[in-house]
């Protein structure tokens, strides 16, 4: 086989291996060749795109909705300029180095994802031709995650227990909770607050019990499918009957969790706080 070796690979700038808005990813081509070989093109591509695709069932009929939506595509050669343009680059036998390096764009790019039916994803690809052969290709993948574009004050609101705020507001009989956070913007690892007021006016023990949950939203064909997966669940303490008590609960957002992403058309990733009891 003339050509032993073909791979991409990019240098890390960060402990995380994670890019964002703007930052530079280099890295190099590598090709071995076992003899003299002629190259018409070598060229490096990088891209980012979201896929998404789901089945659902329609009587005896299924229908399957998909989409895509592409951010952004750079290509170059990275053949020296000297021979770009000769028609073909001869190697000699043994290993070449190709470096390249690419600008990431300021805006318009989600964080890197997968999901229960689509993902964000970033890619490196390498493509190597040759006369009359089959062309060579290599790929990368790299992840990508977005800088903050909300706007800030937004994010430091006080959250209420109600509907429309996505933190759930409960009442029934005897029993009330209310609860309401300090803000709505939180990052990975940070401690979110919960405060509020339960009263038990009934004749049994409860339990206050805390779920955050990720909602994954996904639109193609004028459709929506939905999934939701449980990220953290704690229990507060007990309320005895006949008590009023001030909460307080402290909930550690793993750090191991995706960012929130809203600036995708066809995928949508949110997280969500409910509240309830338990009688104990």
């Amino acid at each position: 086989m003339t050509i032993r070796n073909f791979t991409i690979e990019y240098d890390a700038i960060n402990d995380r291996n994670t890019f964002s808005n703007g930052d530079t990813l280099s890295g190099r081509v590598i090709v071995e060749v076992s003899k003299e070989t002629k190259i018409k093109a070598l060229t490096v591509k990088a891209k980012g795109k979201a896929n998404v695709s789901w089945t659902e069932t329609q009587g005896e009929n299924s229908v399957t909705y998909w989409d895509n939506e592409k951010y952004f595509s750079q290509t170059q050669s990275v053949l020296p300029e000297d021979n770009a343009n000769v028609g073909s680059v001869t190697l000699v036998a043994g290993r070449h180095v190709f470096p390249f390096a690419f600008q990431l764009p300021y805006q318009g790019l989600p964080s890197s994802f997968k999901g229960a039916h689509g993902k964000i994803h970033y890619r490196l690809l390498a493509k190597l031709n040759r006369s009359m052969r089959g062309a060579s290709k290599a790929e990368a993948k790299f992840t990508f995650v977005a800088k903050a574009d909300y706007d800030r004050s937004t994010l430091l609101e006080t959250q209420h227990g109600s509907k429309d705020k996505n933190v759930i507001f409960f009442a029934s009989g005897n029993i009330s909770m209310n609860i309401f956070l300090p803000k709505t913007g939180y990052q990975q690892g940070e401690g979110l607050v919960v405060n509020g007021e339960i009263v038990n006016s009934s004749t049994r023990k409860i339990v206050p019990k805390y779920i955050i949950y990720q909602k994954q939203s996904f639109f193609a064909g004028g459709e929506r499918a939905v999934y939701t997966t449980q990220i953290l669940k704690e229990k507060g303490e007990p309320l005895v009957s006949s008590t009023r008590q001030n909460l307080s609960k402290v909930l550690v957002l793993p750090t191991e969790i995706s960012t929130t992403i809203q600036n995708c058309r066809i995928l949508k990733v949110e997280y969500r706080l409910k509240s309830a009891f338990v009688f104990s």
